[in-house]
């Protein structure tokens, strides 16, 4: 019998993250792909990720809008509360044999909520890693929400059951973003020009010599503190003197003050060395980062496909605290000429190899084998 399997997209980041997963799930025989876009993953000023995923021909069965304005606290809780609201409606609709949901943002913890309450088998993908901000509450509420655990590493298998799921849900896919950066590593020549396919703000710059990729989103329990972290950042990544193609945060508290940071920096320096997009389809994103001279910011990119693509990187702060990384980064804080002397110790030390700490590029058909075979139900039994 053919399983009904209910995937939520709820942000640019998590459709990189399970793009490989939905071909394979559509592609199976005894699988149903239902997918349902929600929150910032349909708004423009966030990259407009539905885009992206159109492009790549999936049918989206509905679109769930429920970001509130605001980027602070309330909006975040509100957000997750209409989302909560929204998605039960959807569920109701669809009746999925699963349900499907995604890392460790608010969006995430809604799917989660709605399916249980609705008697929904949930599958987690990416449970049982550790990171710094709202996200580890989150993420590990999730996995006391779900029934089948689809994680990236044998330590996050480890801690999944260590919090008491029982060791036959848990099972290590990789993640499916290493899907995609595998497929890039095989043809990592940069074949597209960034600045007249995606447009952005700033002059074209020559890239030839060398360039830093930014990507750096604010901390749910920092966000007072976002504007004055974005501009240690934007100062260091003028003073390191190589061309910055800065990429759009994440819509979480604190992305206003983000944002104004960066828009303020902008009119101040009129600075001729960066350029800032929205957004990017993922492979594109990711052969431009194959070709950056580092990575700065606290994007988990960084640390799951940059080390497999073995791409330095600064990570700043504390959003990525407790991850596993690999050789390829280096960890600073809040502070520009910390991070101005990471990416000159990156440039003496040269590449790092590839590391496949994250996967092997092929975690999407594993996720839909499981999804296919293993038992879905709602019962647990819990091993305290």
């Amino acid at each position: 019998m053919t399983r009904r399997i209910c995937v939520v997209v709820t942000a640019r980041p998590s459709y990189s993250r399970v793009r490989s997963a939905l071909q394979a799930i559509a592609a199976h025989d005894d699988l149903e792909l239902q997918l349902v876009v929600a929150a910032s993953a349909l708004l423009e000023r966030y990259g407009s990720a539905v885009q992206a995923i159109e492009r790549d021909g999936f049918e989206i069965r509905h679109r769930v809008y429920m970001v509130l304005e605001g980027e602070n606290l309330v909006t975040s809780a509100k957000s997750t509360g209409i989302g909560l609201s929204e998605l039960a409606t959807v569920f109701d609709n669809l009746k999925p044999d699963a349900v499907v949901t995604i890392a460790d943002r608010y969006e995430t913890l809604a799917t989660a909520v709605a399916a249980s309450y609705m008697n929904i088998p949930v599958v987690h993908i990416q449970g049982g890693e550790v990171t710094g901000s709202i996200d580890e509450k989150v993420r590990h509420a999730v996995t006391k929400l779900s029934n089948l655990h689809l994680v990236a590493t044998a330590a996050a298998r480890e801690r999944v059951i260590r919090l008491g799921e029982p060791e036959a849900t848990v099972v290590v896919t990789g993640c499916p973003s290493i899907d995609i950066a595998a497929a890039v590593a095989a043809t990592p020549a940069l074949d597209f020009d960034p600045f007249e396919k995606y447009g952005g703000v700033g002059p074209s710059e020559d890239l030839s010599n060398g360039y830093l990729v930014v990507l750096q989103h604010p901390v749910t329990t920092e966000y007072e503190e976002a504007r004055r972290q974005i501009e240690e950042t934007l100062y260091a990544a003028r003073d390191i003197g190589l061309p910055v193609l800065w990429f759009w945060p994440n819509v979480d508290a604190g992305s206003d003050g983000t944002s104004k940071g960066i828009r303020m920096f902008r009119e101040r320096e009129r600075s001729t060395s960066f350029h800032f997009f929205r957004n990017m389809f993922p492979e594109d994103f990711l052969r431009l980062l194959c070709g950056a001279t580092a990575i700065v910011g606290n994007s988990s990119v960084a640390i799951r496909e940059g080390s497999f693509l073995g791409v330095p990187a600064v990570n700043i702060g504390s959003r990525q605290d407790g991850r596993e990384r690999g050789r390829n980064v280096i960890d600073v804080g809040h502070d520009r000429r910390a991070i101005e002397a990471a990416v000159r110790d990156h440039a003496r030390r040269g590449r790092p190899p590839s590391d496949p700490l994250y996967g092997d590029g092929r975690a999407g058909q594993r996720i839909a084998d499981c999804l296919a075979s293993a038992p879905l139900t709602i019962r647990k039994r819990l091993t305290y």
